[in-house]
C-alpha cells in the first residue's frame, strides 16, 4: 500500500497502437510532453496547492501540444469543424464541471473548471460554453489556432474511406489526468477533439462526468479513454468508482471489471486512477496507452505500449 503524501497520473490516449506505427523521435516527442505534463503537476502538488489545480494545470500542457487530441492538436468533424470536450470533477466537495462542442477556447480544461466553481450549472455546450467563457475571461483563439495538416490529413484520409475514425485506431485520444494532494483530496479531469470525421454537434463522454471521469474521496478518481460511446453506455467511470466504494474492489479488481464490460459492449480503451491512500493503477484493453504518473514516493515515469 502507497504511504506518499501526494500522487498524480495521467494519459494521452489509449488505443491500437502499433510500435512501427511511430518512429522513435516522435515516440521521444510525446514523452518529453508527458513529462512536461507531469512536472508541472509534480510542483503544483509538491507547493501545497490542490488536486483540482495540478488536474487542471497538467492537462492544460497537453492541450497547448498539436501531439495530442485535445486543444491545439484536436481532431476534425465532418465538417472540417473543430469541437472540443471537458470535465473536471473535485473529489472533497463533488462540485463538477464541464463544456462540451466548444471551437475557440484555447484550453477547454481551464473553461470546465470555471464552470465548477463559477456558474450555477454543471455542464454547458457549444455557444452558450463560449459566451460563458468571454463572460469570464477565458482566452479564445481564432479556430486557425486549433488546426494542424496531421489532423487534415487525417480527415481527408477518413472521408476518402467514407468512415468514421475512431482516434485511438493509431492515433492519440482524450487526455487526462487524476491526483491526490498533501491534504488527501482527489480530484480527475478529462479533455478531447474527440473522433475524426465525427458528427457536427457530437458530445463525448469526456464532457460527461461518471462517464469520462469521476473523483470522490471517499475512495477514489478515475479518468478514462478510449470508445467514448461505450463509456457513456456503461457510465464507465462511475462503475469504477462505485465497485471500489460499495464492493469494496481493488483498483486492479475494478479496472479489469469495467475493461471487460467495455469489451462485451464492443468498446476498448484505458484508464487512470488513484485511491485516498495515494495508490496509482493504469491499465488498457488495447495495444497502447500514452501514459505517465508521479508521486512523493516515486520518480516521474513514462510510457506508451
Amino acid at each position: 500500500m502507497s504511504n506518499c503524501e501526494w500522487a498524480l497520473a495521467l494519459h494521452g490516449g489509449a488505443g491500437i497502437l502499433k510500435k512501427d506505427m511511430f518512429s522513435q523521435r516522435e515516440i521521444s516527442d510525446y514523452e518529453k510532453v508527458l513529462t512536461l505534463a507531469l512536472e508541472e503537476g509534480k510542483s503544483i502538488l509538491e507547493s501545497g496547492l490542490s488536486a483540482v489545480e495540478a488536474v487542471s494545470s497538467a492537462i492544460k500542457i497537453l492541450e497547448d501540444s498539436p501531439l495530442f487530441n485535445a486543444g491545439r492538436g484536436s481532431v476534425i468533424g465532418n465538417t472540417g469543424i473543430i469541437e472540443m470536450d471537458a470535465s473536471i470533477m473535485d473529489g472533497q466537495t463533488t462540485q463538477v464541471g464541464g463544456v462540451s462542442c466548444v471551437k475557440r477556447v484555447q484550453n477547454p480544461i481551464l473553461l470546465a473548471r470555471e464552470v465548477m466553481e463559477n456558474c450555477p450549472h454543471s455542464l454547458l455546450v457549444g455557444d452558450g460554453a463560449e459566451y460563458f467563457a468571454q463572460k469570464r475571461g477565458i482566452k479564445l483563439k481564432p479556430k486557425e489556432y486549433f488546426y494542424t495538416e496531421k489532423r487534415w490529413e487525417q480527415l481527408q484520409n477518413a472521408r476518402d474511406k467514407k468512415q468514421l475514425v475512431l482516434d485511438h485506431e493509431g492515433q492519440t485520444q482524450t487526455v487526462g489526468a487524476v491526483a491526490m494532494d498533501i491534504n488527501g483530496n482527489l480530484a480527475a479531469a478529462t479533455s478531447t477533439g474527440g473522433l475524426t470525421n465525427k458528427a457536427y454537434g457530437r458530445a463525448s463522454d469526456t464532457s460527461i462526468i461518471g462517464a469520462g471521469n469521476f473523483a470522490h474521496n471517499d475512495s477514489c478518481a478515475i479518468s478514462g479513454t478510449g470508445t467514448g460511446d461505450q463509456f457513456i453506455r456503461n457510465v464507465t467511470c462511475y462503475d469504477f468508482f462505485a465497485l471500489t466504494l460499495y464492493q469494496g474492489k481493488s483498483l486492479k479488481d475494478a479496472g479489469e471489471i469495467i475493461l471487460d464490460k467495455l469489451k462485451r459492449v464492443g468498446g476498448y480503451g484505458g484508464f487512470v486512477a488513484i485511491d485516498k491512500k495515494g495508490n496509482i493503477e493504469i491499465n488498457f484493453n488495447s495495444g497502447g496507452m500514452f501514459r505517465g504518473q508521479v508521486s512523493s514516493a516515486e520518480k516521474i515515469s513514462v510510457g506508451v505500449f
